[in-house]
């Protein structure tokens, strides 16, 4: 690594720990030619695969994406910016884990409506209906009975103390 101040090629670590969010190592230096200190960030390098589209298109992986489309669906409903970015980072590790280099962009989108679902029921559906195209008020009904049917299959399953 060269030393951003001389460009000499060896330095020596001087103090290593991990970053602020844990998703890096910090590391200070010494530059052996000029004895000045500089700081690098080491990451895990991410491989994700590459969405293809409905219509056959493939484009890489965008965070972005996902979380501007869980945003929108979020939008004016009491949900945390946390919250959110949980369910972000869920999707994007389910994509991470995905077996292949190549994932439909469908599994991304059942993905983000199962957190969803669990997050905030408006927001399920209002993703739901971009999401699964709805045309008229029964899909949306149709769509409602399922989430209410899951519900109620979910309090029935849970004991309460």
């Amino acid at each position: 690594m060269k030393c951003p101040f001389c460009a000499h090629g060896e330095n020596k670590v001087i103090d290593s720990r991990i970053s602020k969010d844990g998703n890096a190592i910090r590391r200070r230096r010494e530059c052996l030619g000029c004895g000045n200190r500089f700081t690098t960030y080491e990451f895990v390098e991410e491989v994700l695969p590459m969405i293809v589209k409905k219509d056959g298109r493939r484009e890489p992986f965008d965070r972005t994406k996902i979380r501007s489309g869980i945003k929108k669906a979020c939008e004016k409903r009491p949900i945390s910016t946390d919250a959110i970015e949980t369910a972000v980072d869920s999707v994007e590790r389910a994509c991470q884990e995905y077996q292949g280099k190549e994932i439909p962009s469908t599994v991304i989108g059942e993905k983000v409506m199962r957190e969803l679902q669990t997050l905030d029921g408006v927001a399920y559906v209002r993703f739901a209906s971009v999401y699964r195209e709805f045309r008229d008020v029964s899909d949306f009904l149709d769509e409602l009975k399922d989430l209410l049917h899951t519900k109620k299959e979910g309090e029935t399953e849970s004991p309460e103390g």
